[in-house]
């Protein structure tokens, strides 16, 4: 390959299938540059670091799982229901990676626990979008809340087996959805009651 054709885009895709092949414990600069045959300095030229090379093929992993939920929270309609099709779509898009290309997510998953910044970054993005929905629902009359990045935060917190990697042998048995279905109804319980509101 033309070393002055080389985009960021064109490495990261080559890194991802050298990930697949050597896994990420194994995977080099060195084999990536091999894989675009073009020396291990071009690339450096782009990713100074392994880590940064690492870092940018862990993020762009995550950032395909936040995109498709933007939809969601631009679009109209009642603020409960986007949430919920907001925290479906969340889990959906994990439990796919991990049934359709196992060994990419624990590629993946290893990437991510060194990551960490990136990671942290990716939460950060998935909790603002949960505000954003709560603050519509909130202006919507729908939830009764003071602080919805606070209130995000906790129903990110509240659904986390549902979605973290790390609970990810978890999501395929008995009882999880009923499970789900039953966190779900405790957080839109919470967000929906008034301060003064007597208990049921």
């Amino acid at each position: 390959m033309n070393a002055e054709a080389l985009t960021r885009e064109r490495i990261l895709d080559t890194a991802e299938q050298v990930l697949r092949r050597f896994g990420p414990r194994k995977t080099t600069v060195v084999d990536v540059a091999r894989a675009l045959q073009v020396s291990h300095g071009t690339v450096y030229r782009h990713f100074p670091t392994k880590a940064d090379l690492r870092d940018a093929v862990a993020a762009r992993w995550l950032d395909r799982v936040s995109a498709p939920l933007d939809a969601i929270v631009a679009a109209d309609g009642p603020a409960p229901a986007r949430l919920r099709r907001w925290l479906d779509m969340l889990i959906q898009t994990k439990r796919s990676k991990v049934r359709d290309d196992p060994e990419m997510f624990a590629a993946y998953s290893t990437l991510a626990e060194e990551a960490r910044l990136v990671v942290a970054a990716h939460v950060d993005h998935l909790v603002g979008q949960v505000a954003q929905i709560l603050a519509d629902g909130r202006d919507q009359g729908a939830f009764a809340i003071d602080d919805p990045q606070a209130a995000a935060r906790a129903v990110f917190d509240a659904t986390l087996r549902f979605h973290h990697p790390a609970h990810h042998q978890q999501w395929d048995a008995p009882g999880t959805d009923a499970a789900l279905e039953g966190v779900w109804r405790l957080v839109l319980a919470g967000l929906t009651r008034k301060a003064d509101d007597p208990p049921d």
